[in-house]
């Protein structure tokens, strides 16, 4: 008999090793994967497809084969003769694991929900659209005058419009003669003039005055995230904005990872692509239909994204920029069909603009955020940190602006990490620990009350707490250091030191158990020392590449921090200065921006001379390589004390005061092995 498989779930980056033979619905129950059953495994109500994987996952270290799983049944043939099923899916109750094997639970099979938190925030912005309305009368034609309708409606736009030339693709010139007689020769043009030049575009035609919507699709494309504004062309008010998981986490969960799988997997890259297009198009349907806009009134679409993001979705092969030099197929701005990176679900004639890239590793997101922030234009000297699974970094005033990618991983999203989970209805997102009683109470994603409210059982019945996400790591690790229960090396004490009974032996270390619900069949949830571990390596690299661009900018302290990104906008500056995340700052002076790359989309859609402008701010912004800088790995050493080996956070004094302990005996535990070495 074989040894039991590996089973990896993605999005949630759970794992465990199963009996072959094991059902997939049943590995997930038993790991606690959010994948739904209403059937009672019988292969009738479909909610639990998954996706295997098949191939080389070097971040998972494995690799799986097309027999991973069992063999399709007659269960599921059935299924799909007659409700259809997605290529590719099988059903969690059916398909048996067989081997080790890497599974992703697509959005629509998870019971809760991922809560994509990148809503659009509040932004004035001058309408200068790219894609604009104009009603036009065009003359009738004359035997005695011979002109086509094409020339005649160009005519009419340059005499109404001062529009000298225009151009016109198949679909839109099979549309003229009909549209132009419906209306009575009287019509609206959908056009698009781009900021570099040239002819203006005619995207649509509509006959007589058209007062339908004119719509543009702004979309954050993030590595664990894609969010999508829809927004009005003619006022930039945000109709409807939505958010799903990238379906690309199954190949892996950071980006390394996903260059990886394409150096690893011959055709992977277009695999990947294949994955986020159609992601694209369904999330465009999605806030279209929300919005209660037909997909056909979507006329343009700006995509901001990182360097591997932005290659993948083109569908270039990303392998470079996974090697020195990090060379990018092309950092320019773009501007081409949608068409052409098969979005499919809006207009036919739709354009797409991508923002520039700013270097290997510093993407057009980071531009985006440039273009939303603005730091070249701030008196005060001003760190703007985009957190997410890659963090891209900005530090700079009016004098000059640096920037540089530092690769955090995911812990921040919720994933490698014990009880961790994505932000989803259940999940704990903040925590308090009394320093005294070492007693936590907390709140989860979809209630409003703390853990020790009365009536909070009741409310959160529906959900269940079902793990601790991103913000709700961040918190409890700070209030387990705020409390003394972890000392500044990061290590959990034990009962005898630190006073409490919810400090556990786990091996040869601690964990500190926040909630038990296993009397319930609930789950049990702790923070273990690995977790520790994962959460310092990322907020290491965060600090260590903030830290590098002040060395080059020659300070020692910054004036302004802004946090953004939508793990950015959730947590609280106390609890991320506690930890080190950012350098001392005051913490007034610590904002949100929330989805400032979303923003920045918004602002390049509805204001083409804002593309312009960060076209040409881009050139101006000097990229610091931390791959090659051996200053970043003497930060992140010691960074990964908490807030910092070296560095003080005068700061902090008056609003929170750390506790004068250490667990590092020198005796048995991962702290006491590594002084020892």
């Amino acid at each position: 008999m074989t040894s039991d498989a590996l089973v990896i779930f993605t999005p949630s980056g759970k794992r465990g090793r199963f009996a072959h033979g094991t059902p997939v619905l049943t590995a997930a129950r038993q790991l606690g994967v959010d994948l739904d059953s209403v059937c009672g495994g019988r292969g009738i109500c479909s909610k639990c497809q998954i996706t295997p994987g098949v191939g080389s996952f070097p971040k998972h270290g494995v690799t799986v084969s097309p027999d991973a799983l069992s063999e399709w049944n007659a269960v599921e043939q059935r299924y799909k003769d007659k409700r259809g099923l997605i290529e590719g899916r099988r059903l969690g109750c059916q398909a048996k694991i067989m081997g080790d094997v890497v599974i992703d639970v697509p959005p629509e099979s998870q019971l809760h929900r991922q809560v994509v938190r990148k809503a659009a925030s509040i932004r004035a912005v001058k309408m200068d659209p790219a894609t604009r309305l104009f009603y036009v009368e065009v003359a009738e034609p004359d035997m005695h005058e011979p002109s086509g309708d094409l020339e005649r409606l160009a005519r009419a736009l340059k005499d109404q419009w001062q529009i000298d030339r225009i151009e016109a693709g198949p679909a839109v010139l099979r549309k003229i003669q009909p549209v132009l007689r419906k209306g009575n020769w009287d019509v609206t043009v959908a056009a698009f003039r781009d900021h570099h030049g040239g002819p203006t575009r005619i995207l649509d035609v509509f006959p007589g005055l058209y007062e339908g919507a004119l719509a543009g699709l702004a979309i954050d494309l993030g590595s664990t995230t894609i969010a999508a504004h829809l927004c009005d062309l003619r006022n930039g008010e945000v109709l409807a904005s939505g958010g799903i998981m990238n379906p690309q986490i199954r190949f892996g969960e950071d980006l390394m990872s996903r260059v990886s799988y394409a150096m690893m997997n011959p055709g992977g890259d277009v695999e990947m692509t294949k994955a986020v297009r159609a992601a694209i198009d369904a999330l465009a349907l999605s806030v279209a239909d929300e919005a209660k806009v037909p997909p056909q009134a979507i006329m343009e679409t700006v995509v901001v994204c990182n360097p591997v993001m932005h290659h993948l979705f083109l569908g270039i092969d990303p392998v470079e920029l996974g090697q020195a030099p990090f060379a990018l197929a092309t950092s320019s701005s773009l501007s081409l069909p949608a068409r052409d990176v098969d979005l499919t679900a809006i207009n036919p004639e739709a354009r797409l603009y991508t923002l520039p890239c700013i270097a290997g590793h510093v993407g057009a997101d980071a531009a985006a955020v440039a273009l939303s922030e603005a730091p070249q234009d701030q008196d005060d000297l001003t760190l703007i940190v985009d957190v997410g699974t890659n963090a891209e970094i900005l530090l700079g005033n009016k004098s000059r602006v640096l920037a540089c990618s530092s690769p955090t991983g995911p812990a921040f999203e919720g994933a490698q990490i014990s009880s961790g989970q994505r932000a989803a209805p259940g999940a704990i997102e903040r925590i308090e620990i009394d320093p005294v009683t070492k007693e936590p109470r907390f709140r989860v994603i979809g209630c409003d009350l703390w853990s020790d409210d009365e009536g909070f059982a009741k409310a959160t019945e529906g959900t269940g707490i079902t793990g601790i996400c991103g913000s709700g790591i961040i918190e409890a690790v700070a209030e387990m250091r705020m409390a003394g229960i972890v000392d500044a090396a990061g290590l959990i004490g034990s009962p005898e030191q630190t006073g409490t009974a919810r400090c556990q032996p786990e091996g040869r270390t601690h964990s500190y158990l926040i909630h038990d619900a296993t009397a319930q069949n609930g789950p049990r949830i702790t923070v273990t020392q690995g977790d520790i571990r994962a959460i310092q390596l990322a907020k290491s690299a965060l600090y260590a590449g903030a830290r590098l661009l002040m060395d080059e900018m020659g300070a020692d302290r910054v004036e302004k921090i802004v946090l953004a990104g939508a793990f950015g906008a959730h947590i609280s500056a106390k609890h991320a200065m506690v930890l080190g995340m950012i350098p001392d700052c005051p913490l007034d002076k610590v904002t949100s921006a929330g989805n400032a790359a979303g923003t920045g989309a918004r602002i390049a859609l509805c204001n083409i001379a804002a593309r312009a402008g960060i076209e040409a701010q881009v050139t101006r912004i000097h990229k610091v390589e931390t791959a090659i800088e051996p200053r970043f790995q003497e930060h992140f050493v010691n960074a990964s004390a908490m807030p910092h080996a070296v560095d003080s956070f005068p700061n902090l004094s008056g609003v929170v005061t750390l506790p004068d302990v250490s667990f590092n005996t020198g005796g048995s535990g991962e702290g006491g092995r590594r002084r020892r070495r």
